[in-house]
């Protein structure tokens, strides 16, 4: 017993050694022993998202040396152009008009809608992506600074450059300040103590929400302040009309006018660009007209008491699931046929998960038979997917979970299904129903869990790319990686920017980058505090 061996601490960490080792390290084995390696390490599971990498590399590909590995990267840059395609798509199709519905439903402004549900939408999947990588050694304080530089410096650019327009001063000056101060008040935080406190998470906390607040209060004395020179107006109109009454009453008047352009979201017609010839220039745009469209003519275009309730049903269903649409082929060059083929996958995995509710379209987007099938579909895949991915046992690869895991899914259509046949049987083919605007719920959540992977997905492809040409982690996180989890912001600001909605832009620009600073920032340290 006396020459019994006790462990040291080196023995201890050697045995705990594949449950702590990064699994990138396997870039500095031989390629022989790497695949060993690949099946050993925790990281290697647990880090995976959709693709699994480095077990394809490793193990699967079986790569000898750096030519292999390159060739076999180029199928992973491929994927990674197919999720900007995916994301691209759903975010300009489905997102941005769920966007605008909401914002209206809600009686926002746009500068209101983009530093809430807007900046909402646009961060949560990289927080939620940050939740996800709470333990591993990354550079949060960095990162977060990085992706904020871009978000607001670049984005913010781009916006000002495809689509001009006039901010309003105050609003603006007063985002950057916030923003600047949250900045410097997370940084004093870090540098003044070794480590962050619960209370100072709070703190964070605390300044978003005084933030939000003092917008809301914007809006309601912008509205105050309308209903104020409504009343005055009418008092002059009242009044024996001189000379001094009629110039004070067209100047209130003017007043009015300015003020209520941002008093509510407007649903803009948006601008075709299939065939716009306009060459690249270095000289920006001249914003064009903002079209208001009729909405209400929109959803009953098709609405006549003589039909059905399922007039061309499947006939309008198979041309909403339709891939290409045949005008669109016909008319385009070959460039832009193969990018057709190229986003047909995509189109097609998105018409059928995502309901679609875009008040600029004829009935609204509605299709009875698709949107019915929606109604049990999204939940099922969403909560499916979601505990296979994310709230699962991660001590195997997750394709692997979902045999287990498919049965939360199909108990979510035991309420749902019920739901669809009831809307089937109550709705019509030809106009959209009152309830549609509910399916935004479904819009939302599916935006966001496929934005949450994909931009998981594109960081993982960065790290392998990184790691493979042994760049410093650090430096990646700083500069390729905050690009590319920021790619979700940036194409949401420029879709909303090229459809004319560029003061919501703007403000998500700042807005959704403040968030990321404080609430997103504080959250993600007091969930690693606890």
């Amino acid at each position: 017993m006396a020459n019994m061996y006790e462990p040291n601490a080196l023995d201890r960490e050697f045995s705990e050694f594949w449950t702590k080792v990064n699994c990138f390290a396997v870039m500095d084995f031989p390629y022989d022993q790497r695949c060993e390696f690949v099946r050993n390490a925790n990281n290697c599971i647990h880090g995976t998202n959709f693709v699994p990498y480095m077990h394809l590399l490793a193990c699967d590909f079986k790569c000898k040396n750096v030519f292999e590995e390159h060739i076999f990267v180029t199928l992973f840059l491929i994927l990674c152009f197919e999720l900007m395609l995916f994301l691209t798509h759903v975010v300009h199709c489905y997102y941005t008009p769920a966007m605008k519905v909401v914002s209206r439903m809600l009686h926002m402004n746009e500068h209101l809608a983009g530093v809430t549900i807007m900046a909402l939408g646009n961060t949560l999947p990289d927080m939620f992506a940050n939740i996800w990588a709470i333990y591993d050694d990354t550079a949060v304080f960095a990162n977060c600074l990085s992706s904020a530089l871009f978000v607001t410096m670049f984005s913010g650019g781009i916006i000002c450059y495809i689509s001009p327009f006039q901010m309003n001063a105050y609003n603006t000056v007063r985002d950057l300040l916030f923003l600047i101060f949250g900045v410097m008040l997370l940084e004093y935080l870090i540098i003044t103590e070794e480590s962050v406190t619960i209370a100072e998470c709070i703190l964070l906390m605390a300044v978003y929400i005084i933030y939000i607040i003092v917008n809301v209060l914007d809006v309601y004395f912008l509205k105050r302040t309308l209903q104020s020179l409504r009343r005055e107006i009418n008092e002059l109109y009242e009044l024996p009309q001189s000379e001094d009454v009629k110039e004070k009453r067209d100047a209130l008047e003017n007043q009015y006018k300015l003020l209520s352009r941002d008093v509510r979201v407007t649903i803009l017609q948006r601008k075709s660009y299939q065939n716009d010839n306009r060459t690249f220039s270095f000289l920006t745009k001249v914003g064009s007209e903002r079209v208001t469209i009729d909405m209400e003519a929109n959803r009953n275009i098709h609405y006549t008491r003589d039909r059905s309730k399922n007039h061309h049903l499947f006939r309008e269903f198979f041309s909403a699931i339709q891939p290409i649409k045949l005008n669109e082929w016909r008319q385009a060059t070959m460039l832009v046929r193969a990018y057709y083929i190229a986003r047909a996958p995509v189109v097609f995995l998105s018409v059928i998960y995502i309901p679609l509710v875009d008040y600029e379209l004829k009935k609204n987007g509605w299709s009875k038979l698709l949107n019915c099938i929606q109604i049990f579909l999204n939940p099922a895949v969403t909560i499916t997917m979601g505990q296979a991915m994310i709230f699962t046992d991660k001590s195997k690869l997750w394709y692997y979970n979902i045999p287990h895991d498919v049965k939360y899914g199909l108990y979510s259509l035991v309420v749902t299904v019920p739901i669809a046949i009831a809307v089937f049987f109550h709705s019509n083919t030809s106009v959209p129903p009152p309830y549609h605007w509910l399916f935004t719920i479904m819009n939302l959540t599916g935006f966001i869990f496929l934005t949450f992977k994909c931009s998981i997905e594109i960081s993982l492809i960065t790290d392998v790319l990184g790691h493979m040409f042994k760049d410093p982690a650090d430096f990646m996180g700083v500069t390729v990686k905050s690009i590319a989890n920021s790619l979700d912001n940036l194409v949401t600001i420029m879709s909303m920017a090229l459809q004319r909605y560029e003061k919501m832009a703007y403000a998500a620009a700042i807005g959704s980058q403040f968030f990321n600073v404080l609430l997103s920032t504080g959250i993600l340290l007091s969930t690693k505090i606890y």
